[in-house]
């Protein structure tokens, strides 16, 4: 696998990373792929590499795209302020579970850190796996709403709330 910074040329692909960000519950239908033109999903992806904050990693095997992390300050559900990045993780089914998901969060938080960030946040619905690698790799429960988790990393290791 390798994994290397997002290239104006890959910005199309986050459109299909958005939507395999998706979590559905098990049982349910996928919804249409119209839902990554919604406004509340298209702010993680909608000209990307435009805002100054936008940064982000593809993750490949053999050369084919199978995972990204990306982030970008914008008020989406993961907001906490200004200058707390968002991070939004997407890996396609098939390579899920395998360390991908993982191996791009550890290298976008370094990345992160050599730009000054002091932390990022996330939004990830209670019911999703993903929360559990979140917790994992240290971001912490600042609120909760019905169905869904605020997160957020502090990337110098320090308690992230409170």
């Amino acid at each position: 696998m390798t994994i290397r910074p997002i290239t104006p040329d890959n910005f199309p692909l986050l459109e299909r990373f958005g939507y395999e960000a998706i979590f559905i519950p098990p049982g349910e239908a996928p919804p249409p792929w119209e839902i990554v033109f919604e406004p509340g999903v298209f702010m993680y992806i909608d000209q990307f590499g435009s805002l100054p904050d936008d940064c982000g990693l593809i993750a490949e095997l053999d050369g084919r795209a199978v995972g990204a992390a990306w982030v970008r300050c914008i008020k989406g559900y993961g907001y906490v302020d200004d200058a707390t990045p968002e991070l939004a993780l997407s890996v396609l089914p098939e390579h899920r579970r395998q360390g991908i998901g993982t191996a791009l969060m550890t290298q976008l938080f370094a990345e992160l850190r050599q730009r000054g960030y002091a932390r990022t946040s996330l939004a990830v619905q209670k019911a999703n796996p993903a929360a559990r690698l979140y917790l994992r790799l240290g971001y912490e429960i600042i609120a909760e709403k019905e169905e869904e988790f605020l997160m957020l990393k502090q990337l110098d290791g320090e308690k992230a709330y409170g």
